[in-house]
């Protein structure tokens, strides 16, 4: 219990500090804005590109995409434990078939004062790793939020300290659409507390 309190105090101190962990919020209006913001341009683009996830019948209906309010409490400092030899899992997915995932190691922190953790992922076969891949499940799930779970993506670091922001969990392209494979979270990241921030499930 000492180590990991030493360890959340470091990953705190690194993120307070602005290291390249994450995105952090000193000043919650600045981060509330940059964040209305980047979800209003995903809107945009969500309505208007070719390769939209949204079938054109159903944009009126889908967007723009719902959200619990933005809260700063559930971005939360969290530190990466490598897992050994990288582990492959077996994810089902939404079409029956399985996508085969690396294990890169279980992402630990503390969340509404209990010790939490997730396990990060990325393609099988993946060498230089561009981005952590986060699926999620929680309380919300199957009720407020997307039935299937959602993801977060995660930017790898070279200090191993990471911020978690739920503000940022979405839904994955089935959620608007059948056509897309979208993996499910494992039985491990499976979390039981409700995470009421980012994407909720898809308007009617």
């Amino acid at each position: 219990m000492l180590l990991r309190s030493v360890c959340l105090c470091v990953s705190v101190s690194l993120w307070l500090v602005g290291c390249t962990s994450g995105p952090s919020a000193p000043d919650d209006s600045v981060y509330i804005e940059e964040l209305t913001e980047a979800r209003d341009a995903k809107d945009q683009q969500f309505r208007e590109t070719s390769d939209s996830p949204v079938p054109k019948e159903k944009r009126d209906a889908l967007l723009p995409l719902r959200y619990f309010p933005i809260d700063p409490n559930y971005a939360v400092p969290a530190a990466l434990k490598l897992a050994n030899e990288r582990p492959v899992f077996e994810m089902p997915t939404s079409t029956g078939t399985l996508r085969r995932m690396e294990l890169v190691g279980t992402l630990e922190f503390t969340l509404q004062g209990e010790p939490r953790s997730l396990g990060a992922f990325v393609p099988e076969g993946t060498d230089r790793i561009a981005s952590l891949f986060v699926p999620f499940a929680d309380l919300t799930t199957g009720t407020d939020t997307y039935s299937a779970g959602r993801y977060l993506d995660i930017d790898p670091t070279r200090t191993g300290y990471y911020t978690i922001d739920f503000n940022r969990a979405y839904n994955p392209y089935c959620a608007y659409n059948a056509s897309y494979e979208c993996p499910f979270p494992p039985s491990s990241n499976r979390l039981k507390v409700a995470i009421r921030a980012g994407e909720k499930a898809p308007g009617a």
